[in-house]
């Protein structure tokens, strides 16, 4: 699992720095602030999420098999997807209804980060 988590973190790195550079470049004169504010938060909450991928990656190197962990990559990810990306449509589309998906992926990512923490105090303690 930790070379899929490392992949997936640093492709949604990549993601989230061409979003951002997208928006800047090239939505931020079609956007009213509101909406051009909308996408930038997705960005930001996808490139932390990333981040917190890539560290899962690692993580999943030294904690094999640890349930826990795995199943906070794959919250990770699917926040990323649903709290991120509902932002970005909405911000492209003007749809509001998509701001109902939002804090789909806002708890999305709470249980991913529930699930880091439950992984790592399950770890037993190094002996000296």
């Amino acid at each position: 699992m930790n070379k899929l988590f490392v992949t997936l973190g640093a492709i949604n790195g990549l993601l989230s720095v061409a979003f951002g550079a997208f928006a800047a470049h090239g939505l931020r004169s079609h956007l009213s602030e509101r909406l051009y504010e909308v996408f930038q938060t997705g960005v930001q909450y996808h490139a932390m999420h990333a981040l917190a991928l890539l560290l899962i990656g690692i993580l999943a190197g030294s904690l094999p098999r640890s349930a826990h962990l795995i199943t906070a990559g794959w919250s990770m990810l699917a926040g990323i997807v649903l709290f991120s990306g509902s932002l970005y449509l909405l911000a492209i589309s003007g749809s509001k209804w998509l701001g109902m998906i939002t804090p789909f992926g806002g708890m999305a990512f709470l249980i991913g980060w529930g699930m880091l923490a439950s992984a790592g105090w399950q770890q037993p303690s190094p002996k000296h």
